[in-house]
């Protein structure tokens, strides 16, 4: 799993990026103004577990070799990956799913309740007919 605070616009934002045997899932935090590190180890305890629960949509990604790698070698990898900024394309495959299923959600419920209204109207409409010749 990778933590990743980047500055986006007005506001400062971490993704999270969690990878399990090729498959690479992704969920975004917004902090606001430049986190403290007090502030990130207040997400990590509090926010990280919800945002792990919401990150439903996966991407395949790329395996990664089981064999050892050289300490030097990793060390320039680390130093690297800890230079570069932004999210992984992965990450941001994964993210842009996940809203999608999140849109598509929303629209069936939308129109759910949309229809629900409309059936509710066209009943009062009904009931309101039939009390105008009740009395007659």
């Amino acid at each position: 799993m990778k933590l990743t605070v980047y500055y986006e616009g007005p506001y400062w934002v971490g993704v999270v990026q969690d990878e399990d045997e090729g498959r690479v899932r992704a969920g975004r935090f917004v902090f606001g103004s430049e986190p403290a590190d007090a502030e990130v180890l207040e997400f990590i305890s509090e926010h990280l577990a919800s945002l792990m629960e919401s990150m439903t949509a996966e991407v395949e990604g790329k395996r990664m070799p089981t064999r050892r790698v050289n300490p030097k070698r990793l060390q320039r990898l680390a130093a690297e990956e800890s230079r570069s900024h932004g999210v992984g394309t992965y990450a941001e495959q994964a993210i842009k799913l996940q809203m999608e299923q999140r849109k598509q959600l929303k629209r069936v419920i939308g129109k759910a309740q949309r229809e629900e209204l409309k059936e509710r109207k066209r009943e009062i409409a009904r009931q309101k007919a039939k009390d105008k010749h009740r009395g007659r």
